[in-house]
């Protein structure tokens, strides 16, 4: 049965990461994967071409595919613009909208990369982390918020922390469900001595441990997660926190890989479609310059073909692809080491397909 993937290649580096991760898709297709390409507007790029980040038919087109790969949003160029109208509010709705709320972020070491990261060898030889993020609550989406003047004519801005206990029980179940496939271990990171809302966090992981006896639960404050991922990164295996706290500390786990140019993402909903993007940004001062890594975008493909259009075969092809290409020695500049050759963003994907 063909499988419809909405392709949203956004802004900055978008555009070049996305058309190697879809040479990867065309040359599985040959060989008979069955799926389906469509084009949509995401991002700053909407904006310039219907005047809104996120136009009704993007999220149609979303709505009606299996699965959506989306390149990344965002730059200068957008910024002077009001915040409902910026490009982030584009990936903010296709979240909300898709009720995308658990987002996978895993941070993998490959070990031809174990020289890349700014820690030493033994501290992050082997590292395998999967970060699961609350995606559609928390601070991002609460209310009320904005900026408001006081009595005394000063400026205050002002955000909310919310959560529904039926909110924390769905990522808890997402990410227990995660831990059973691994290593069956399970770390809750939140601020329980100081929120409140993670306070009924840290209550509601507990009840639902309950129900998943084979999985080891341990709780852990974001202060001391955070230091513990710079100090002793492999005592963990599967993390589970707030949509603020994800969105920091997957980006820590992610330099102890070597780049964060090397890793993927999924946003996935309760029935398993997902949004699968690098977790890097737009990087709008190398766009158009072909140096960008398309190898984490590359990677995205593979677990979107994994956890939403069930070829987990496939997967498994692009993983290893990929780990050839660097014992060949080819290197982004962003992963760049003495004694390697360094490529382009076209060669590197195009390598990537040679190696499939």
């Amino acid at each position: 049965m063909t499988k419809k993937v909405l392709v949203l290649p956004g802004d900055g580096i978008g555009p070049e990461i996305v058309a190697e991760a879809v040479k990867v898709i065309e040359a599985l297709n040959r060989e008979g994967l069955g799926v389906e390409l469509e084009q949509g507007l995401v991002g700053g790029a909407a904006y310039d071409a219907a005047g809104s980040p996120l136009p009704e038919r993007t999220l149609e087109q979303a709505r009606a595919a299996d699965a959506i790969l989306l390149g990344a949003v965002g730059g200068p160029k957008w910024e002077p613009l009001e915040r409902a109208l910026r490009p982030e509010k584009g990936l903010l709705g296709l979240r909300a909208g898709l009720e995308l709320f658990s987002n996978l972020r895993p941070a993998v070491l490959y070990p031809q990369l174990a020289d890349a990261s700014t820690l030493r060898p033994e501290v992050v030889a082997g590292l395998d982390i999967m970060i699961v993020r609350e995606l559609t609550g928390g601070i991002y989406f609460g209310e009320p918020r904005g900026i408001r003047t006081l009595e005394n004519g000063e400026r205050q801005g002002y955000n909310t922390l919310v959560y529904r206990e039926s909110e924390i029980e769905r990522i808890g179940r997402s990410a227990f469900e995660i831990a059973r496939k691994r290593g069956r271990k399970l770390c809750s990171v939140d601020k329980a001595n100081v929120l409140e809302v993670t306070e009924l966090w840290r209550e509601v992981m507990i009840r639902l441990g309950k129900d998943y006896p084979d999985v080891e639960l341990s709780h852990m404050y974001v202060d001391n997660a955070a230091m513990q991922l710079v100090k002793w990164p492999k005592q963990f295996d599967v993390m589970v926190t707030d949509n603020m706290f994800g969105d920091i500390l997957s980006d820590a786990a992610a330099m102890l890989t070597g780049s964060i140019g090397m890793l993927p993402s999924a946003s996935l909903d309760a029935h398993g479609k997902g949004m699968y993007e690098p977790i890097h940004g737009s990087a709008p001062d190398i766009a158009g310059q072909g140096v960008a890594n398309p190898l984490a975008t590359i990677l995205s493909v593979a677990m979107m073909l994994r956890y939403s259009l069930d070829a987990g075969a496939a997967a498994e092809r692009i993983e290893a692809a990929v780990g050839r290409v660097l014992d060949q020695g080819l290197r982004t500049p962003d992963i760049m080491a003495a004694g390697m050759q360094q490529v382009g963003t076209a060669a590197m994907g195009d390598a990537v397909v040679a190696a499939l």
